[in-house]
């Protein structure tokens, strides 16, 4: 009998983690490992993907409110700048709390873009998602709008898209009407949820003399909420020393009771009379942030009644994101 020849295994050609390209799961992957994608180079990808930012908006023109109309502020738009400019037959690019139909963004018969800002996300990095919602939308035939996906792990951040020196000027509407700049024209499914949004939303006004601070009405009491950029320990033990000295609030009838955590940042939260409107608390917020700011700048140990005050802050603190 011949003998048999031993056989060898030619040897995969090896390809730089840089070069590998993205496959199905299940997939042998294009390594050359032998395994399958998804447990070879797709597991740092998929982590990638859903490792959470907690800070998804740092780094871009006006921080606080991006935070404020992700999580309060029901009806609000930002005209929004590109680094490079807009494209060619792209007039404006616009950021919207919502849109009809919760669609994640928009370009309209004008070819400006809209894009949605209280979406569900795919992935960890709201800056990711929003950035690669907004490219489908600036390529995207005139009069589309733009269905959600989940974005590449390497895809850009908003803060590689927008320019980071330009300013970020959130406008808060009554309602929704600035979906449709030609009503009458309106479908009757955009008309359906313009109405249902309208009904829905919570009267809600930016204060001039502070930033990123929100009042809101509700049948029972108003409020006032306002998303602050200090690190959140510090504003704790900040808050807890002007609530042991009976200087929090924001005058008469007015308490403060606790705090949102969002998306990194801290959102100190006032209850108000319903006779109280949002012009009323301007001057005692524009005090109060002097207040806060001498208080920022102690460093003195907590006294047990600051500390006891600092608890009870913190026991009512409840996470939005």
């Amino acid at each position: 009998m011949a003998k048999k020849r031993p056989q060898t295994k030619a040897k995969r050609p090896q390809i730089a983690d840089g070069e590998i390209p993205v496959v199905g799961a299940r997939e042998p992957c294009p390594c050359g490992s032998g395994r399958r994608y998804k447990a070879c180079h797709g597991r740092a990808a998929a982590q990638a993907v859903t490792e959470l930012v907690q800070r998804p908006f740092e780094g871009l023109p006006g921080e606080c409110d991006w935070v404020a109309l992700r999580e309060l502020v029901p009806a609000a738009t930002a005209e929004l700048t590109l680094k490079g400019g807009l494209p060619e037959g792209v007039p404006s690019v616009t950021l919207a709390t919502v849109l009809p139909m919760a669609w994640p963004a928009l370009r309209r018969d004008d070819g400006s873009v809209l894009l949605g800002l209280q979406n569900d996300t795919a992935s960890g990095d709201i800056s990711r998602d929003l950035a690669d919602t907004l490219q489908q939308a600036l390529a995207a035939q005139p009069g589309t709008p733009v269905q959600g996906r989940r974005a590449p792990a390497d895809g850009p951040r908003l803060q590689d898209l927008l320019d980071l020196e330009g300013t970020f000027e959130p406008v808060v509407h009554s309602g929704f009407e600035f979906w449709v700049p030609d009503a009458e024209n309106a479908t009757a499914e955009v008309t359906a949820s313009l109405e249902r949004a309208n009904a829905a939303a919570i009267p809600t006004v930016k204060l001039t003399g502070v930033d990123s601070a929100y009042w809101c009405e509700t049948p029972e009491k108003n409020h006032l909420r306002w998303v602050m950029p200090h690190p959140e320990e510090q504003l704790l033990d900040a808050l807890a020393r002007l609530h042991a000295a009976g200087t929090s609030g924001l005058g008469e009838g007015t308490r403060l009771v606790g705090s949102f955590r969002a998306h990194g940042l801290t959102v100190p939260v006032w209850d108000l009379p319903s006779g109280v409107g949002a012009e009323d608390v301007e001057k005692p917020a524009a005090e109060f942030a002097e207040r806060l700011a001498a208080a920022l700048a102690t460093d003195a140990p907590l006294t047990p009644d600051e500390r006891r005050a600092r608890g009870g802050l913190t026991n009512r603190q409840v996470t939005l994101s």
